[in-house]
């Protein structure tokens, strides 16, 4: 067997540990998934860099085709440092959990429960326009605008006029 073969079978079994692992819900279980998958997909970007060659040092007596690709070296120095920093945060979470719960499980909310049971339908949020809503009208909608305008300013100066009587009229009761 090839070493590229023997690579991608390390990579295969190390993505497909870390994914049944990822899918518990022992938080333990999660960080060691999250490594695992880490690891394998260092792996793939190692193989991607190609045989190894010299190092990438310039000289004019060596061909372009026998240097070795810095980038994937790069590309896994900083997803090792990624997964530090992520297994890290895990490792406080599952502290955190272990002091508060004395367990490291996540459990369902009854709350989260409860919501996800609930009607989607939102009805200011889904209900249909009737009218149309641009802000840009034409000047057709200008003068019915002006003409409703002024329809309400007449309903309004009526009604503080009635209003302004009836209170004239509750201050005559009193007086009496």
């Amino acid at each position: 067997m090839s070493v590229n073969v023997i690579m991608l079978v390390v990579m295969g079994v190390l993505f497909a540990c870390g994914i049944y692992l990822l899918l518990e819900r022992s938080l333990t279980r999660v960080l060691l998934g999250l490594m695992l998958i880490s690891n394998g997909v260092n792996l793939l970007i190692l193989t991607t860099g190609g045989l190894p060659g010299m190092a990438p040092l310039y000289s004019s007596s060596i061909a372009a085709g026998d240097y070795s690709d810095p980038l994937p070296q790069a590309l896994i120095l900083t997803a090792i440092v990624i997964t530090f920093a992520v297994t890290a945060f895990l490792l406080a979470i599952i502290y955190r959990s272990w002091v508060i719960a004395r367990r490291d499980e996540v459990v369902d909310d009854v709350e989260d429960r409860r919501v996800a049971e609930q009607s989607h339908f939102d009805f200011e949020e889904d209900s249909e326009i009737e009218a149309d809503t641009t802000e840009f009208t034409s000047e057709d909608d200008d003068a019915a605008a002006r003409a409703k305008a002024a329809v309400n300013a007449e309903h309004r100066q009526a009604s503080a006029e009635e209003s302004a009587g009836t209170h004239d009229e509750s201050r005559n009761r009193e007086a009496r």
